[in-house]
């Protein structure tokens, strides 16, 4: 009976092994065939590289590494998914949905929730993540790089 079980066991085991690297391909391919329809830079504007080559370099390493998968010495007793995994899944989903209110409601909110999750308690520094980091990085791209944010409640404050 325990021999049963465990050839059970390893059969899915040599499933998944193979399902999961195959799966992140499937969609690295999906997106790397999305990457294509970018718009090409004429030849004579080109500074570097085409708008696709930097996500197409992404995705080739990401299949490379999903390759390699199936040949790595899995342990099988690993320990459970801490919650904090959920946690953190979660708060990426609010911060989408938050980022039709205002790109920086959404990163302030999802920065501060997400430092508290990770076990965060010092006002101070909840404080400095949740309103310093996005307001540095609005003036660092605004008015160093020069990059316009997609409006919102504060970006209409800022832009007029």
């Amino acid at each position: 009976m325990a021999n049963q079980s465990n050839s059970i066991k390893s059969g899915s085991a040599n499933v998944s092994r193979w399902v999961i690297p195959g799966l992140i391909i499937l969609f690295c391919a999906i997106a790397f065939n999305l990457t294509t329809q970018f718009d090409r830079v004429p030849e004579i504007l080109k500074r570097g590289i085409q708008p696709s080559d930097f996500p197409q370099l992404i995705l080739l390493l990401l299949i490379g590494l999903a390759c390699l998968l199936p040949f790595e010495n899995t342990q099988h007793n690993r320990p459970a998914v801490p919650p904090s995994v959920f946690i953190s899944l979660a708060l990426m989903v609010v911060f989408v949905l938050l980022t039709h209110l205002d790109f920086f409601i959404a990163l302030g909110c999802f920065s501060g929730m997400l430092s508290f999750s990770w076990g965060e308690r010092r006002l101070g520094a909840l404080l400095l993540v949740t309103l310093f980091f996005p307001t540095f990085v609005f003036f660092l791209f605004d008015l160093v790089f020069e990059v316009r944010f997609p409006r919102g409640l504060l970006t209409n404050l800022w832009y007029g």
